[in-house]
């Protein structure tokens, strides 16, 4: 599959559910509302659905949310994609708040799952309750580990936000290089209505790693995970430390992604609007397999050059309406 722009789009994130067991103050609204389950694919269409991805040249499948392990049952998606490793898929990984790992973690790498990305923002206990609303580091700290037990290679996802975590990177990266953990951050993005001002959120990156350069020695890495995560090796732990900086240095140009929300919704961009139905070809007999492919090939000939993605204080409202939980992270 090759875009307008002569990208070829070989990696495919998939939201099984925009439901979620924390209520992430730059993701959701406190009071969400979830989408009822008539309009959710089941478990064995968006199998089928990422079966005709994988045969159109998807090498990389990640599983999203909401909260991925949530999912009744979801663990029957893994193991049947997992299937598909060798066989025309190179990868399935997922990203998950670690709060289900302790159940979940060797059942994933049983399924062929070999990395997972695990969303912690924070490292103070008190600081992930507010930021989450409810949530419980220690039990996600449980399940980062049973990741690691289980054998699955961890990455740290943290969002940079002002007033919360802006003091904390250094700790942070000194406890991922002791654990042999990767680091990401993540600037936050304008998706969705939330009770915070973005604007007293926002952090940029560049100020960050500015910072960090400071108190480590960070040497830009050629490394890539197929996603638009720039990494850094940092020498004195020997893991590296990634920045995604959809703000203040979009990675568009280089773009091999799409996304597929549970409802059969295909987003060519996060940053847009614009969408396609793949519930209805996927659901219609008379249009078959080859009806399923015209519609995914027709969507990818929209997908758009880039993201309009702004946060300042003359835009209040967010650059797109759903919120991240519904495409998926």
């Amino acid at each position: 599959m090759i875009d307008p722009f002569g990208r070829h789009i070989s990696y495919l994130r998939v939201s099984v559910t925009d439901r979620c067991d924390l209520r992430c103050v730059y993701c959701m609204a406190e009071d969400m509302t979830f989408l009822p389950k008539s309009e959710v694919l089941t478990l064995e269409e968006l199998e089928r659905l990422c079966g005709t991805f994988i045969d159109l040249g998807v090498r990389k499948l990640r599983l999203t949310g909401g909260e991925p392990l949530v999912r009744k049952n979801v663990m029957s998606l893994v193991r049947g994609l997992g299937s598909r490793i060798g066989s025309g898929l190179d990868e399935l990984t997922l990203t998950t708040n670690g709060t289900q790992l302790t159940k979940y973690a060797d059942e994933l790498a049983a399924a062929g799952v070999r990395r997972i990305n695990v969303s912690i923002d924070t490292l103070d206990a008190a600081a992930f309750k507010a930021a989450t609303r409810w949530g419980e580091l220690d039990k996600v700290l449980d399940g980062v580990f049973a990741a690691k037990a289980a054998g699955l290679h961890v990455k740290i996802n943290a969002v940079a936000l002002k007033g919360l975590n802006e003091h904390e990177f250094d700790r942070m990266l000194a406890w991922c290089g002791e654990h042999g953990f990767d680091l990401c951050l993540i600037e936050t993005m304008p998706l969705g209505e939330i009770s915070e001002d973005r604007t007293d959120q926002f952090l940029p990156l560049s100020l960050v790693r500015a910072r960090l350069k400071q108190n480590w020695t960070l040497t830009e890495s050629s490394h890539t995970t197929g996603g638009p995560a720039r990494y850094y090796d940092v020498a004195e732990t020997g893991t590296r430390l990634g920045f995604i900086t959809p703000m203040t240095h979009n990675f568009c140009e280089s773009c091999n992604r799409v996304r597929l929300t549970c409802t059969g919704t295909l987003y060519m961009c996060l940053g847009q609007e614009d969408a396609a139905d793949l519930r209805a070809p996927l659901r219609d007999p008379a249009l078959g397999e080859e009806g399923l492919r015209a519609a995914i090939a027709d969507a990818i000939a929209r997908k758009p050059k880039g993201h309009d993605f702004v946060i300042d204080r003359r835009r209040s409202a967010p650059a797109v309406a759903r919120h991240m939980s519904v495409t998926g992270g």
